[in-house]
């Protein structure tokens, strides 16, 4: 049995492969009983609020879980900042400075126009207090940290307040702490999970309130996030991670491997899926992958997402394999081919897309600029990544003049007996009175 599945549209047809290649970022029925459980956790800190926040950390297995404990120390901070090695601080700064420099070019300008003695108007302001949720777990994530507060930063958020799961010690990554220094996050709280979720959507005593949440978590707390929506603000709902890779006869198998591999290794459930009409590429691939796969010491992880959750697929051409692209709209696309500025524009749905063999999506994880918090389970046929535009308000500006008053009443108040308002209908044409 090969390592990955393989399809072809020539020979299984074109709707099995889809069939084959379908995923959901939600299955209703698999998420009823931990829908229910985020249920309970929800009321319980709505309720009990700091107290249930220790009693799910002991049961997660920080044994040692006290309120006191809950927020990082100045001094802990001070510590993990001074711990970390010159190269990776140097390399965090790197990375926070190219996030900056792209998602400044992103912020928008406030606009007005003059008509008649009138104004009209939108405003853009930042939102005031943010959380940010990091997760834990599988590998320490500072690349997220700073793909979320930096953009949020960009647009002028002053309080940025950080959760993120301690393992069994209550102890934080420092690589963690580093980047919270390096952003300014004002307190880091050791909480994960969805009760972590609900601390921020309806703070604690000891967890400020914030009106938006944004990053990247499991499960839990990614259903807590749907559930709070309108109690709070919310980024996006990213699932497993996702990587098509579309290729052709020019690219070497072996960076083919290891741009599935890379996306693979986030965990059993990520998505990895290369469309090639190279039959000795996508073999010479299959066999890349099984043999680093025998060696990999994230092979527990690997395995099932290559298993259960990834293919190599063999299209007839190039153009069905951006048409199997755009269908599946997936989290990043890699144009591994030789004229990939030809194809770009054919890809319709993608949160990120990485144009030629040198341009791995590795790269965006960690310092290309934009933010690696992307939408994933086909969202991005409606929805982009994190942006500064997710830390901002639009207010609209209307101020007319009486001139114009009265020019507008007329008809705006027709429209309002129309749809039986005659308050509306009254306060129109009130105004519209010369006087």
């Amino acid at each position: 049995m090969p390592v990955v599945p393989i399809l072809s549209t020539r020979k299984d047809g074109l709707e099995r492969v889809r069939q084959k290649l379908r995923r959901t970022t939600f299955d209703p029925l698999a998420m009823v009983e931990v829908e229910a459980r985020v249920r309970e956790i929800i009321a319980a800190v709505f309720k009990r609020g700091d107290a249930a926040l220790v009693e799910m950390e002991r049961q997660l297995g920080w044994r040692e879980c006290s309120v006191e404990r809950l927020k990082v120390s100045r001094e802990e901070m001070d510590a993990a900042y001074a711990s970390v090695p010159t190269p990776l601080m140097e390399a965090l700064c790197l990375a926070r400075d190219r996030l900056e420099r792209f998602h400044q070019q992103q912020l928008p300008l406030s606009w007005f126009i003059a008509e008649n003695g009138s104004l009209l108007g939108e405003m853009y302001r930042p939102i005031e207090r943010v959380g940010i949720y990091v997760p834990g777990g599988l590998a320490a994530y500072p690349s997220t940290l700073l793909h979320v507060a930096v953009p949020a930063r960009v647009a002028g958020v002053r309080e940025l307040y950080l959760v993120t799961p301690p393992d069994e010690s209550g102890r934080i990554h420092p690589l963690v702490l580093a980047a919270a220094g390096l952003v300014g996050i004002n307190a880091v709280f050791r909480v994960g999970g969805a009760h972590a979720i609900a601390a921020l959507a309806f703070g604690t005593q000891t967890i400020p309130k914030v009106d938006k949440i944004a990053g990247p978590g499991g499960i839990y707390p990614v259903i807590a996030k749907r559930l709070l929506y309108g109690v709070v603000g919310i980024d996006l709902l990213p699932g497993p991670s996702e990587v098509a890779v579309v290729a052709d006869e020019t690219v070497n198998p072996e960076g083919v491997a290891l741009e599935l591999l890379a996306q693979a290794e986030h965990g059993p459930d990520s998505v990895a899926v290369l469309f090639t009409p190279s039959r000795p590429l996508l073999l010479a691939t299959a066999r890349e992958l099984e043999r680093r796969l025998r060696t990999s010491p994230r092979r527990r992880y690997l395995e099932p997402a290559l298993q259960n959750h990834s293919a190599l697929v063999l299209t007839r051409d190039l153009e069905e394999a951006i048409a199997l692209v755009n269908e599946g709209a997936y989290e990043h696309v890699a144009l591994m081919v030789a004229e990939p500025m030809r194809w770009v524009s054919q890809v319709r749905h993608a949160g990120a897309i990485f144009l030629g063999a040198p341009t791995t999506v590795a790269f965006g994880d960690y310092l290309a600029g934009p933010s690696h918090v992307l939408p994933t389970g086909q969202t991005a046929r409606f929805s982009s990544g994190l942006s500064v535009l997710d830390f901002l308000t639009r207010t609209s500006l209307v101020a007319l003049s009486q001139e114009q008053a009265r020019l507008l009443a007329d008809a705006a108040a027709a429209l309002a007996e129309a749809e039986g308002l005659p308050a509306h209908a009254q306060a129109l044409r009130m105004r519209g009175k010369k006087r």
